[in-house]
């Protein structure tokens, strides 16, 4: 059971003060209120308080200037800070100013008071240290969306530990970019940021890539080369795109990750390693695992905090900030400063971005570059989308694949698919990726069809009965959720 507590909450709107203090009264607690950091500064200070709840922005002062004298004076004191400005560098200033939890507002009542009930049951401890650097200007990550909060929150938990970080998501979402802050606000800041795409690299390149090699080792090897883990020392090594590696390549990262070191090709000493890892795929690994293309083993090694990134379809809301914080980065490199309609902004707001933020970058980038007009308008847009991807752009409330084959749907995928890879080759083995691409979408929807009879599937599909078992297990379907899913053909 928590125990009672006296609680300070400071927050200049008095609403929220009212809320809380009843919220918290009624859970048992002892509550004083204040709308000034002058006034909880005093009580604090004097030794009251076993708990604070306090908002950012108040009007005498901010009280990120206020948390350093507080962690000082009373490092043991838990506090809780909400904000209504909601941004990643709100969040990881809360947390590298020591806060205990932050919450961007509105916030769930009920989330609240099992925060402050974890608190108070936790033991007091020593305070953390102050921030070793200064703030970052520019902000890694935008959006102040609902998903967007959940992705900051667990980011600004994760930065001061080393833990190791799997990121999924679609292309285009920023994994890289979630990387990158881990590093550059964590406690490894000082150490290197190491990516590796294992989708670019030649699979039988990718473990003198990674691990190195020694003069000799195979033809060509005219020199000892490091490794991007001897690069990564004392830092971060990013493996992008981790479901493409080849099993040989994933069982000597599984022994690394296990024993803290590693021999380069052709060598015999073991070398110690030191470095966090973040993974990231766009890919389902546990389908992968069904398949024997990925190791289980490893995926739980690396999977020990797992962090989906949404696609920008699911954070809509977000695209007026991005669009802006693009404009401004193309003003920044002397193109002219523009600005899109409501109704343009409409536009985009409705469209499905299948590439995701890095579409939308791409698209601002060329919007700045080719019109000379300050003023964007709907027009405009919806000429750039439609003739980017050779389709009408959906209105609102329309699905993307609206009046589209499923040919053309494929052939759409394919052209952005190669687009991305900037005149070079995907790796081998593209067929049976597409493939099963498609596969698994179709038999998990004629599965729910059929309510998860797997006889009438299997009609249905003209395939034979073990054979669709086959492939259910190949794909890691899952029969039982699939027979509680609603039959995607039904009213």
């Amino acid at each position: 059971m928590t125990q009672q507590a006296n609680i300070l909450v400071a927050d200049d709107d008095a609403a929220i003060r009212t809320v809380l203090n009843q919220a918290l009264s009624r859970a048992g607690h002892q509550v004083r209120v204040t709308s000034n950091v002058a006034t909880l500064w005093r009580w604090v200070s004097a030794g009251e308080g076993d708990l604070v709840i306090t908002d950012v922005v108040m009007p005498d002062e901010n009280i990120f200037n206020l948390l350093p004298r507080i962690r000082k004076a009373r490092p043991e004191l838990p506090i809780v800070v909400m904000s209504a400005q909601n941004t990643f560098m709100t969040a990881i200033r809360a947390s590298e100013a020591g806060a205990y939890e932050y919450l961007p507002k509105p916030f769930d009542l009920n989330e609240l008071l099992q925060i402050v009930g974890r608190a108070l049951a936790e033991p007091r401890g020593k305070g953390n240290q102050e921030a070793e650097a200064e703030q970052s200007e520019s902000m890694p990550l935008i959006g102040r969306s609902a998903a967007m909060q959940d992705i900051y929150r667990t980011l600004a938990r994760l930065m001061q530990t080393d833990l190791t970080v799997m990121i999924t998501g679609e292309s285009g979402t920023g994994k890289e970019l979630v990387a990158r802050a881990l590093h550059e606000f964590g406690r490894r800041r000082k150490g290197p940021f190491v990516p590796i795409n294992m989708a670019a690299i030649p699979r039988d390149l990718i473990e003198s890539e990674l691990f190195g090699h020694e003069k000799g080792a195979f033809t060509g090897a005219q020199q000892r080369s490091t490794g991007r883990f001897e690069q990564a020392e004392g830092g971060t090594l990013f493996l992008d795109e981790i479901g493409d590696m080849p099993m040989e390549a994933q069982t000597r990262l599984l022994r690394v990750l296990q024993q803290g070191e590693y021999t380069t090709v052709g060598g015999r000493t073991p070398i110690k390693t030191d470095v966090r890892i973040i993974a990231a795929t766009n890919k389902e690994l546990r389908s992968l695992i069904n398949q024997g293309l990925f190791r289980e083993d490893l995926f739980y090694r690396i999977n020990v905090v797992p962090l989906r990134l949404p696609p920008l379809r699911e954070r809509a809301e977000d695209i007026p900030d991005l669009v802006r914080h693009f404009f401004a980065q193309v003003e920044k490199e002397g193109l002219q400063a523009k600005r899109i309609t409501k109704a343009g902004m409409d536009v985009m707001v409705n469209y499905p971005w299948p590439g995701n933020v890095r579409e939308l970058e791409n698209l601002v980038r060329r919007l700045a570059a080719l019109y000379p007009q300050d003023e964007l308008s709907a027009e405009i847009i919806r000429h750039e989308l439609s003739d980017t991807y050779r389709n009408e752009i959906p209105q609102p409330g329309a699905t993307p694949a609206e009046g589209m084959t499923l040919s053309q749907l494929v052939e759409q995928y394919l052209h952005q698919y190669f687009s991305k890879l900037g005149g070079e080759l995907p790796p081998p083995g593209l067929y049976d990726r597409i493939l099963m691409e498609v596969e698994y979408p179709l038999i998990l929807q004629v599965l729910a069809a059929c309510r998860g009879n797997q006889i009438r599937a299997a009609e249905l599909l003209g395939l034979n009965r073990n054979t669709l078992r086959k492939k259910i297990r190949e794909l890691g379907i899952d029969v039982y959720r699939v027979s509680k899913m609603e039959a995607p053909f039904s009213s």
